[in-house]
């Protein structure tokens, strides 16, 4: 099975390097399938960047990401007591490590299980709702620091028009509270989902704090063009209407010829999100689609002779079948078609970056 993403290295690096000197301060999000390029190689092209810190989605993924990147890594999960049940302690409280704190009640158990300066951000409950303390309990986490090392404050915020607001006002309550002098040096005021132009704003509003963008679709995906998807055409049948065929045996319906495609549910094809939808024009495409899935259609991700071709049944494991339909010229066994893919959802055989 061969579902590739092709890569333009030469093109991908100067994004990179782009968006890097964007960013001021940057700091990389590396998690989930690594954007689809995987956890160890952004790892090690976060390194090739020379930023001096990433930041990490779990503490699971610290395994891929430790060995291959040199700075500090900060843990986005916040803390809970039973994350020691499965991440190994050298691992989890390894020096370069960061830790997210979201709760209060948690600072008690990890003051006793951490090192002595284990360092730590504290995260606030933006409107995003979903991790974070509420404004009101930052005085109690000042209160009770003990012999942690605190670094400065973090925000996740939503992906909004309006965020530069929010993500000033929590600045100004972190600035004003007992925890920015409970700092030792300039605080770090870590954020998400800001524009470039944003970030700059806010370090200029906010001159007494280190304002860190962290930065991950932006960063490893801004460049879409940079990036080409190709399933392996495995086999090929033709088929005539109503004729019956794949697992579920429904009749075609129309002739044409079959093609078994690399690529299926074991890569993410034929996964799919809530929908996102918020126009009207939106809704009604999601409402037209989901009225062929009802009546036994759902158009593939997979390209042949320009136009995307539809699923005979839902994708198998490993390989998909899809209907070209008489007329339309047919490629071989062994050639590649294209194929449009939501990259942090899918798992390629094989990412070539030249």
């Amino acid at each position: 099975m061969t579902l590739t993403l092709h890569v333009d290295g030469e093109r991908w690096r100067a994004h990179l390097r782009g968006t890097a000197e964007l960013y001021d301060g940057i700091i990389p999000v590396i998690k989930g399938n690594g954007y689809g390029f995987g956890n160890r190689a952004l790892a090690r092209r976060a390194d090739w960047l020379g930023t001096d810190a990433v930041a990490v989605g779990t503490y699971a993924e610290l395994v891929d990401v430790l060995p291959r990147f040199g700075g500090d890594i900060h843990v986005l999960t916040p803390w809970r007591p039973f994350w020691s049940d499965t991440v190994r302690a050298e691992r989890m409280y390894d020096p370069r490590v960061v830790h997210t704190v979201g709760r209060v009640e948690d600072l008690e158990a990890l003051r006793t299980e951490a090192p002595e300066g284990t360092r730590i951000v504290v995260e606030g409950e933006t409107s995003m709702a979903r991790h974070g303390v509420d404004r009101h309990a930052l005085t109690s986490v000042a209160d009770n620091l003990g012999r942690l090392r605190l670094l400065g404050f973090s925000i996740h915020l939503p992906l909004s028009e309006d965020n530069l607001s929010e993500a000033d006002s929590w600045a100004a309550a972190f600035e004003a509270s007992k925890l920015a002098p409970a700092v030792s040096g300039t605080p770090v005021f870590t954020v998400s989902h800001l524009t470039d132009r944003e970030v700059r704003t806010l370090a200029e509003r906010r001159p007494g704090l280190a304002v860190r963008p962290r930065v991950g679709t932006a960063l490893w995906l801004g460049d879409r063009g940079a990036f080409r998807v190709t399933g392996l055409v495995l086999d090929s049948h033709v088929v005539e209407r109503g004729e019956r065929i794949g697992y579920r045996q429904r009749p075609m319906p129309v002739g044409g010829t079959v093609l078994i495609v690399s690529g299926g549910t074991s890569h993410g094809i034929g996964l799919e999100a809530p929908t996102s939808a918020s126009t009207l024009k939106q809704r009604a495409t999601s409402v037209a689609k989901g009225g062929l899935g009802a009546a036994g259609l759902a158009l593939s991700p997979f390209t042949v002779a320009g136009k995307q071709r539809w699923f005979v049944e839902p994708p198998h494991m490993q390989a998909s079948m899809i209907l070209v339909p008489a007329g339309v010229a047919v490629p071989a066994v062994g050639e590649e078609v294209e194929v449009d893919v939501r990259m942090t959802t899918t798992t390629f055989d094989a990412v070539d970056v030249p």
